[in-house]
């Protein structure tokens, strides 16, 4: 449930309603903030009305990322073309709904090292904003650069070493992964879950 406080969206982690033995009924709550993902703790009075946050969420794919380095165009530029260029820095990140091919962009965020392009995410919008990712929970991606494994390193060593995804992302494999091998990772945590199927 997603409910809005003071013009922000909330989205309900939990809830719990107490009645103590003297005094009246309230309801204390987590709720994490969408725009800015930090959890809060609130208390509300029992009859307390809250308005449900006007949040849609729509699909749309990730079609491609624009340069995120600029060389310095020294002093030609007018002020407008620096600030556009700037923009276009924070503003990396090209996705197209699905259903009315319309192209959004969004600066680089935590959701974005696990992308590569065609990939469909769920969208979050509130006020006509995107103010959420979703990528998809689980992804099979590339192994692009992994040190090799010492002699006698086996699915059942239970060591780890950092290895390079075709996005850009680090993260731990086990030991006998090596590059070139196509691996499913939860997206959500960043961690190894098995070499894909694929």
């Amino acid at each position: 449930m997603t409910v809005e406080i003071d013009g922000v969206p909330f989205k309900v982690i939990e809830f719990l309603h107490v009645k103590p033995g003297k005094g009246a009924a309230f309801v204390r709550s987590k709720l994490k903030n969408l725009l800015t993902g930090n959890n809060n703790e609130r208390t509300f009075r029992a009859g307390e009305q809250l308005n449900l946050a006007a949040v849609e969420r729509r699909e749309g794919q990730f079609t491609y990322a624009e340069g995120e380095t600029v060389s310095d165009p020294g002093p030609v530029l007018t002020l407008r073309a620096r600030v556009l260029a700037n923009w276009a820095l924070e503003q990396p990140y090209v996705f197209m709904d699905v259903e009315s091919y319309e192209e959004t962009r969004l600066p680089k965020d935590d959701w974005a090292q696990f992308l590569k392009e065609g990939t469909t995410c769920s969208l979050l919008f509130f006020n006509g904003k995107v103010i959420s990712v979703e990528p998809p929970a689980f992804m099979d991606l590339l192994v692009t650069d992994a040190p090799p494994g010492v002699k006698g390193n086996t699915a059942s060593g239970g060591g780890t070493k950092p290895a390079t995804l075709e996005t850009g992302a680090v993260i731990s494999v086990p030991l006998f992964i090596e590059s070139g091998e196509i691996i499913k990772v939860d997206t959500r945590t960043g961690v190894y879950l098995s070499r894909s199927k694929e």
